[in-house]
């Protein structure tokens, strides 16, 4: 798979990149670091979303950058999280970052774990 292909398989919004950048910022992480994006077995639907800042990539990650986020995503999570939209959402259900997964085929009542 290419770059070209891969930065079209999982996407982070404008509103999800700028508050990547503002925790960033006010935690001081450097700019090097990427936002490691995964999944694991957990939750009451089956798998959980993971994210956290990494300092370095692993060989066997894929990199990908979308609106100035760099991303680092393993290939099993990577398979799960296929043509997946990070947003942000701020609204009257809660702040925090939101998994748009066209792969989820179940999802529990707080949207932090999924199945397929």
């Amino acid at each position: 798979m290419s770059n070209t292909q891969i930065e079209q398989e999982i996407k982070v919004t404008e509103k999800a990149a700028k508050e990547i950048k503002r925790i960033m910022d006010e935690n001081k992480i450097p700019e090097t670091f990427g936002l490691r994006v995964g999944v694991k077995g957990g939750g009451c639907s089956g798998l959980t979303y993971t994210l956290g800042f990494d300092g370095e990539h692993k060989e066997s990650d894929t990199i990908i950058e979308s609106n100035g986020v760099k991303l680092f995503v393993d290939g099993k999570s990577l398979f799960y999280l296929s043509g997946t939209e990070l947003d942000f959402s701020d609204g009257l259900n809660g702040r925090g970052f939101v998994f748009n997964n066209p792969n989820a085929r179940k999802t529990c009542g707080c949207g932090e774990s999924f199945g397929v």
